[in-house]
């Protein structure tokens, strides 16, 4: 399985933006549909957005549709999501996963995973 590390999380006020990162270890990253998720604190993991292997499928949760922006660069074996207009419900560590499978918002279709980041909004 690719391993998976991000960062770029952080405190951030409310209206503000932050960019994360999720970089992977091997050389076959475009091989993988990627996707972000994110728990909350006393929260289930939830689905963030997805892209697919060569970027120009994306899809999101309703809940960041025209706030957050996934990218990827498979040269650099890497996925961002740009994060603007930030909200204090949007506090949250966020994950990055990867999958061989099709384009997907459903955590169980994800096998390898990132850590974490943590993102904080203040109101």
């Amino acid at each position: 399985q690719v391993q998976l590390v991000e960062s770029g999380g952080g405190l951030v006020q409310a209206g503000g933006s932050l960019r994360l990162s999720c970089s992977a270890s091997e050389g076959s990253f475009s091989n993988y549909v990627m996707g972000w998720f994110r728990q909350g604190p006393g929260k289930e993991r939830e689905f963030v957005g997805t892209i697919s292997r060569n970027g120009i499928i994306k899809s999101y949760a309703d809940s960041v549709k025209g706030r957050f922006t996934i990218s990827r660069d498979n040269a650099k074996n890497t996925v961002y999501l740009q994060m603007s207009s930030l909200k204090p419900e949007d506090t949250a560590v966020y994950f990055c996963a990867a999958t061989r499978g099709l384009i997907s918002d459903r955590l169980a279709d994800f096998g390898s995973w990132g850590q974490g980041t943590q993102v904080t909004v203040s109101s």
